[in-house]
């Protein structure tokens, strides 16, 4: 699978969403649902079914349309927390097949206490613990830990843990929110986690 295959099925929303990843192979697969109405009609813009939905958590933002693509498509649903779509129940260590990769499942909590990343040999899907740019930072930005059962401590435990399960090589990073990354995947982690420890509020205005 090439990065060009991985497509932001959400670009076009005009209301609040996470970014959603459709990613064609073997096992078609769309991470997170999002919140925006017009994502069944997007991922239909590029296949005609998807195989299984992979849940990075469930905010809002990402799970708000998981019903309705589960009504369109009736895909196997894996999450970490329970919810009426899922399917089957993934956890830390396990692995899951996304597109044509087996990704590895590494608990990441902090930003929320059901949160995963999944890991392959040359992406990193994850969702809200680290992304590249979201508008408080360029090049490595973390997840919020302001709101109520959100941790800075635990979030920047699960960064680190993270980067010990991180495969040297990882080239692409498909994140929540922000841009898509390309290139050393490792290093903008890295970053991410020394702001996420300078312990100081990500939005200082919020």
């Amino acid at each position: 699978m090439s990065d060009t295959d991985v497509v932001c099925v959400t670009d076009a929303a005009e209301t609040f969403t996470c970014n959603a990843y459709l990613v064609p192979g073997e096992v078609t697969t769309l991470v997170d649902a999002g919140a925006w109405d017009g994502i069944v009609d997007a991922v239909r813009e590029h296949v005609g079914d998807i195989d299984r939905v992979v849940m990075t958590h469930q905010h809002g933002d990402h799970v708000a349309q998981l019903d309705a693509v589960c009504d369109a498509f009736d895909p196997d649903v894996y999450a970490y927390a329970d919810h009426s779509c899922r399917t089957h129940a993934i956890e830390d260590g396990g692995t899951v097949q996304v597109g044509d990769e087996d990704c590895d499942v590494v608990y990441t909590p902090g930003h929320a206490d059901d949160h995963v990343s999944f890991v392959s040999p040359t992406s990193l899907y994850s969702g809200d613990v680290v992304v590249h740019d979201d508008g408080a930072f360029d090049y490595g930005s973390f997840g919020r830990t302001d709101m109520a059962g959100q941790s800075r401590e635990r979030l920047i435990e699960s960064i680190r843990d993270l980067l010990d399960r991180l495969p040297e090589g990882v080239e692409h990073m498909y994140a929540g929110h922000g841009g898509v990354f390309h290139g050393d995947v490792r290093d903008v982690v890295e970053t991410a986690l020394e702001r996420a420890e300078q312990r100081e509020p990500k939005y200082p205005d919020g």
